[in-house]
């Protein structure tokens, strides 16, 4: 996980002060991002992993603020190749984690029998404080987003196509475009847009990330013009000095096998200026001239000359 990603994630963990309902569906959201439901004979566990030390505190502290819950807070060392440690909140069915399951909607019971609800109850994002809620959730569960510096690309990583499609469906409510797609088992719900980015860390709430992100994007911005205009100028540049290398060695070849005084005397005045003056602009040139001409009318009599000098060229080759 990117640091930026973590300073995210940082960020968000600090909205402790909500309503018990806003926590209901911000636990719902991380519990189907990133829990695992466990049965040992007829008992059932819950257990949510994090690598976020502070996404487990958050967990950790709604649970027992608003549930009642006192859960099981574990760590588990990472190793060699994933240096993080892993943090493991678990919930038995003696703290009252049915309840729960209930509540948040990952179970229901139709006719008495009870089932797993994969997508998004819509009465846990009815308004818009509970659906800011459920999309920090989801995104403290499953969220990621790469250093703005390289590129724009924020993602949710979900384990259920109908779930991905609502959570998609819920961060669009918002004007914003997020889109689907499968990668290997898992389905990613992801916005590539910088714009959309700023947008969506206003609806979690990370303020501080998001001006951050904005200046990234206005130096970026500005870089782009920069180099843009650089290379608009270097191209007129060298469009420029290709033109005169052209012109100087067209005067030179009318020089060599006729003379310039064979030229009529407007055109023979530019040629010899052309030659003295091989680096001035069309502009420059014009000006040395008594009466002065404008830029166009120098320009026509050099292609006139550069005519000539392609008429010399044909019949030398004949």
């Amino acid at each position: 996980m990117s640091s930026f990603s973590s300073k995210v994630k940082g960020e968000i963990c600090r909205y402790q002060d909500i309503t018990r309902e806003e926590a209901l569906a911000e636990l719902s959201a991380i519990m189907k991002v990133s829990g695992t439901l466990a049965f040992s004979g007829r008992q059932i566990s819950f257990k949510i992993t994090t690598e976020n030390p502070g996404a487990a505190r958050l967990i950790f502290s709604l649970l027992k603020e608003h549930f009642d819950i006192h859960s099981k807070l574990m760590v588990k060392k990472g190793n060699a190749l994933k240096k993080n440690n892993i943090y493991m909140i678990v919930m038995t069915e003696e703290m009252g984690v049915k309840d729960l399951l209930y509540e948040t909607g990952i179970f229901k019971e139709v006719d008495s029998v009870m089932s797993l609800s994969y997508g998004i109850e819509p009465e846990m994002v009815n308004e818009d404080e509970k659906a800011r809620a459920y999309i920090r959730g989801a995104f403290l569960g499953g969220g990621s987003i790469s250093n703005p510096e390289k590129t724009y690309h924020l993602e949710f990583v979900t384990h259920s196509e109908e779930y991905a499609k609502d959570l998609s469906k819920l961060i669009n409510r918002f004007s914003l475009n997020s889109k689907v797609i499968q990668r290997k088992n898992s389905f990613i719900v992801y916005i590539k847009e910088g714009e959309q980015i700023v947008d969506l860390l206003n609806i979690l709430g990370a303020h501080t990330c998001l001006l951050e992100l904005e200046n990234i994007r206005i130096m970026k911005e500005m870089r782009n013009n920069v180099n843009r205009l650089v290379n608009c100028e270097t191209a007129n540049l060298s469009k420029t000095v290709n033109a005169a290398v052209r012109q100087v060695e067209s005067i030179k070849l009318i020089q060599n096998q006729i003379g310039l005084q064979r030229l009529p005397q407007n055109l023979r005045e530019i040629a010899e200026l052309r030659l003295n003056y091989p680096d001035e602009s069309l502009k420059e040139l014009g000006e040395m001239l008594d009466p002065p001409v404008g830029k166009s009318g120098i320009n026509h009599r050099l292609r006139k000359i550069e005519k000539i000098a392609e008429e010399l060229r044909e019949n030398k080759s004949f």
